[in-house]
């Protein structure tokens, strides 16, 4: 209800009032749910990953290319940086992981990774295509938009 200088109330006040309180609830549950979704960023670079952590990650990313290496891996290490690039340039597409093999044997006995590296692609948390091996980045490229969309 609004008071009028006169300290008298305007008819039609009180329907105004709680139409403003309706407007304000409303507002506010779509602010609320806008800043859930915020707080779900897509990483611009590749996540590692652990036996623990990878289901919940490939889960939580429709498109998910995850990176299967190791350390002492040359081939490896040759392909880093284009998938770390790839990564940035596809960055709330595409969420990217990697996965140390010789400290993770479960996804790699999961998913029969006999090589490295290995690319898996998962698509609505299935595996949907895998490549083996170090490529260029254009041919990585196409390998993620065939097996992804």
């Amino acid at each position: 209800m609004h008071i009028t200088r006169t300290g008298e109330s305007r008819p039609g006040d009180q329907d105004m009032a709680s139409e403003i309180d309706e407007i304000r609830q409303r507002k506010m549950a779509e602010m609320m749910k806008g800043s859930k979704d915020s707080s779900e960023v897509w990483p611009g670079e590749p996540v590692e990953l652990t036996d623990q952590s990878f289901e919940q990650f490939v889960n939580k990313y429709p498109k998910v290319v995850v990176d299967c290496w190791a350390p002492w891996c040359g081939p490896c290490r040759m392909l880093s940086p284009t998938i770390d690039s790839i990564a940035k340039d596809m960055k709330g597409k595409i969420a990217f992981g990697k996965v140390n093999t010789d400290d993770n044997f479960g996804v790699s006995s999961k998913f029969k990774v006999m090589s490295i590296p290995t690319l898996l692609f998962f698509k609505d948390g299935q595996l949907v295509d895998q490549m083996v091996g170090a490529a260029p980045r254009p041919v990585v490229e196409h390998t993620i938009r065939k097996a992804l969309g």
